[in-house]
């Protein structure tokens, strides 16, 4: 659908990463959310008006898990509607792998009722539901672990010192 020049919400995904045991941390959104409450998830927010990506995504973790993360990869963009399909609801989103150096450094916003580390294994095996956002978390997991194995060390500290941010 093409209705000229868009007027849309950005958004960020963070898939926490912990190196040393190769796992991704799992967000169940709490009972009382308006959108795809109870529904698992990685660390996802909206970019406020004037807020890059970046600060977007620093903000969000720190929101929801209380603390911070390295943006260690991009993931990929995703598009969607939350909610009905309005331009008031439409979602413009860019999703990265973020690396969490200490994971018991977890500390939860009221969006989320519980936590859980898995693997890409153990997530495929443990998100069964089919509805859109349980079905877009597998993908991004699964995009993730083939990025993960490709991608250069070296790639991964650059983009430690130097960020995503081009200006």
């Amino acid at each position: 659908m093409n209705n000229g020049i868009g007027r849309f919400l950005g958004g960020i995904g963070a898939l926490v990463w912990y190196p040393p045991t190769n796992q991704y941390l799992l967000l169940r959104r709490a009972t009382s959310k308006d959108f795809a409450a109870g529904i698992w998830e990685c660390v996802t927010g909206r970019v406020n008006q004037g807020e890059g990506f970046m600060e977007a995504l620093q903000r969000e973790v720190q929101e929801e898990i209380g603390t911070a993360v390295t943006p260690a990869f991009f993931i990929g963009v995703t598009h969607f509607y939350r909610g009905s399909p309005t331009p008031d609801n439409e979602l413009i989103g860019v999703v990265f792998a973020c690396i969490l150096n200490n994971p018991g450094r977890i500390q939860m916003s009221a969006e989320h009722d519980t936590y859980r580390w898995v693997t890409a294994v153990e997530a495929e095996a443990f998100l069964t539901a089919t509805d859109p956002s349980t079905q877009w978390l597998k993908r991004v997991i699964t995009r993730a672990e083939a990025l993960r194995k490709q991608y250069p060390a070296e790639l991964i500290i650059h983009h430690h010192h130097q960020g995503f941010d081009l200006g």
